[in-house]
Parts: structure tokens; C-alpha cells; sequence
């Protein structure tokens, strides 16, 4: 015969048992609920982006050599080298469409990086070199005025690999990336470039990439 202290104690225990998972099962069941509350009353909003704008491209033509400003409205960042990337990425792109007046492939994933560096005064009495779309040397009359950028251009070694060689074709390259920095970015004066973040010798052989580039000699003359 079983004694009555052990029979009072195993219905404790039973109880105590179904309490137990009465209130685990009460606890999930709440915690679902909020889960779903949660996720019907969480609006579904879409990533912030820039207002578009008109930005100017300035785009080549192989057939007379010659740059195009073509107006283009697009969403760019607000930090200058974000924009830089952005109106450049822009320009790749137009080179590699399957139409382009100058073939080029790559495109916008092209240009790795644009940094913005200030162009330094040139004391009194100093002369500054500069180096035009040509390559050709040419000392400034006065010194930079305060302001003034460098931009530095990190092309991606695929785009520099598979870019087609020619000094016209390089140099309308080169030209065209200048002069779409100038136009959206007037403080830009000087550009210089990399490849894959280290110096390279030429675009395909013929464009030199060592040399600093001054950019409104890239931009068409009215």
C-alpha cells in the first residue's frame, strides 16, 4: 500500500507538471502573436535616395574626335567623391552600350574609387607645371587659386586590360573623363590616375597615366 504523504506528493508533482505546460504554452503562443503584430504593423519603406539632377557627360566620338556634353539626369550622393564616381560610372556605362559612338567596355564598375585632394598654392614667386590633354607641359601664369581639387581616378586593372589601344582612342578616354569631372565638379582643375590604386604607365600603350592632367583643357570651347 502506497503511503499517503507519497500520494499527496506525486499529485503535487503532476500538477505542477500541467501548470508548467500550460503556461509554456501560453508564453509561445503570446510571443507568435507579437511576432506577427510586429510584422504587420512594420511599414515596408524604400531605401532614401537623391532627388535627381541634371548632370553633364562629356561624351567622345570616334568618328571626328570629338567631345559631346550630353545632359543626364541622375541620383547622385551628395559627397563629392561619391558624385565624381557616380557621373564617371555614368559615362562607362554610355562607352560599353552596344551603340556607343566610342566602344569602350567595363562600365560603371570601372572606376574603383575618385578621391578629391586640394591643388597646393604655389608660393609667391613660384611657378606650377601642368600637364594638358595632349601630354604636353605647360606652365601656369599663377598659383592655384584656393579651392581648387585634384582628382585622383582609380581605374579597375579589367577596364585598363580590355580598353582598345590607340593614342586616339586612349587620349578621347582620358579627355572625356576630365572634362566630366570639370563639368559637374568646376573645382576640379588638375586629375591624375591610378590603376588598381598603384601607378600605371599608360592606358593601352599610348594615353600616359603618369602625368597630371589639367581638366578644362578638356572641356570643348564654346
Amino acid at each position: 500500500m502506497i503511503p499517503r504523504y507519497q500520494t499527496i506528493l506525486f499529485s503535487m508533482l503532476v500538477l505542477a507538471s500541467v501548470v508548467m505546460g500550460v503556461a509554456l504554452w501560453q508564453l509561445r503562443d503570446r510571443a507568435h502573436q507579437r511576432l506577427l503584430s510586429s510584422d504587420d504593423s512594420t511599414p515596408t519603406q524604400a531605401p532614401e535616395v537623391e532627388p535627381a539632377e541634371q548632370a553633364t557627360i562629356m561624351v567622345a566620338s570616334d568618328s571626328d574626335g570629338s567631345l559631346l556634353a550630353q545632359a543626364q539626369s541622375l541620383h547622385l550622393p551628395r559627397d563629392p567623391g561619391a558624385r565624381a564616381r557616380a557621373v564617371l560610372g555614368k559615362l562607362l556605362d554610355l562607352y560599353a552600350a552596344p551603340d556607343a559612338a566610342h566602344p569602350v567596355p567595363g562600365g560603371a564598375s570601372s572606376i574603383a574609387q575618385v578621391f578629391l585632394l586640394p591643388v597646393q598654392n604655389v608660393e609667391a614667386g613660384g611657378s606650377q607645371a601642368g600637364v594638358n590633354a595632349a601630354g604636353q607641359s605647360s606652365p601656369s601664369k599663377d598659383p592655384s587659386p584656393v579651392g581648387d581639387e585634384l582628382a585622383v581616378v582609380n581605374l579597375s586593372g579589367a577596364f585598363v586590360a580590355g580598353h582598345p589601344s590607340g593614342i586616339q582612342t586612349e587620349t578621347l578616354t582620358v579627355m572625356s573623363i576630365c572634362g566630366t569631372l570639370h563639368a559637374n565638379l568646376p573645382r576640379v582643375t588638375q586629375v591624375r590616375f591610378l590603376v588598381d590604386g598603384q601607378p600605371h604607365a599608360t592606358l593601352a600603350g599610348h594615353a600616359d597615366l603618369t602625368r597630371t592632367y589639367l581638366a578644362a583643357d578638356a572641356v570643348p570651347k564654346p
